[in-house]
């Protein structure tokens, strides 16, 4: 479910779960959680690069695994997903991600996770929570105000529409652009450019920056497993699987 190379300095981490579009399994977050505690113990390692691939991020989050049946199931599934996102945005080596194809949902936190989101133009951004009954999680919350402004979050976050890489990159959701295809060479190219500046300026500025995560992640640690349990996500998940419009009721 994850590859892990090397090219010099640069880590390279790629999603590897096609025939579900990279979607975010439980097993390929506890993968990236053990990657990223390697990489973090060497030295010689200055960035990584997340990618999903030439075809897509990742389609967000794994709706067959989403089987939470209790509230204490539901916390410790964002047990793990708080440990993933805090040592994604408290690593000390800066992380580039590489989009192409759909970037959504839980995928779209992932990337906001990283420091630098290198986007093809063809890209599909789109925060649909909302969709399937939920709440935006794996920081999202934190990490979307703090990249566009509290008030195009809130448009991103209440109505769930997609935008490709160029309008993404427009509103400040994306750093630099790319031509389809080329996001990887790109984000390479830009994680290289840690070879030459010294890692500790770069490690203490991340953490700097990273003020505030803890308490977003803990909140919805508190929110998100009720959710798990509603009517309503039921049906969401149920309505995707079925590739049908969903039926709500607020229950």
């Amino acid at each position: 479910m994850l590859k892990h190379e090397r090219d010099g300095a640069v880590a390279i981490l790629t999603l590897d779960y096609p025939e579900r579009r990279n979607a975010l399994a439980m097993a390929m977050r506890v993968k990236l959680i053990e990657a990223l505690d390697m990489i973090e113990g060497d030295r010689e390692v200055r960035a990584i690069v997340l990618t999903g691939g030439s075809t897509h991020f990742s389609a967000g989050g794994d709706i067959s695994g989403m089987n939470a049946t209790d509230l204490a199931g539901g916390r410790e599934r964002f047990r793990v997903n708080a440990h993933l996102i805090k040592q994604m945005i408290r690593c000390s080596k800066p992380i580039v991600a590489a989009v192409e194809g759909w970037c959504v949902g839980a995928g779209l936190s992932l990337a906001l996770a990283c420091d630098t989101i290198v986007a093809a133009e063809s890209a599909r951004f789109a925060a649909g929570f909302g969709k399937v009954g939920l709440i935006a999680d794996l920081g999202l919350m934190h990490t979307l105000p703090a990249r566009v402004g509290a008030g195009r979050a809130r448009q991103i976050l209440l109505y769930g529409e997609p935008m490709d890489g160029s309008a993404a990159a427009a509103i400040g959701l994306v750093d630099h652009l790319a031509t389809t295809g080329a996001a990887f060479y790109e984000a390479l190219n830009r994680a290289k450019m840690f070879e030459s500046t010294a890692p500790l300026p770069v490690a203490l500025t991340k953490n700097w920056l990273a003020e505030g995560i803890e308490a977003a992640l803990e909140k919805e640690r508190d929110l998100q497993p009720m959710l798990f349990l509603t009517a309503d996500h039921a049906e969401g998940k149920a309505a995707f699987l079925e590739k049908r419009a969903p039926v709500f009721r607020g229950t």
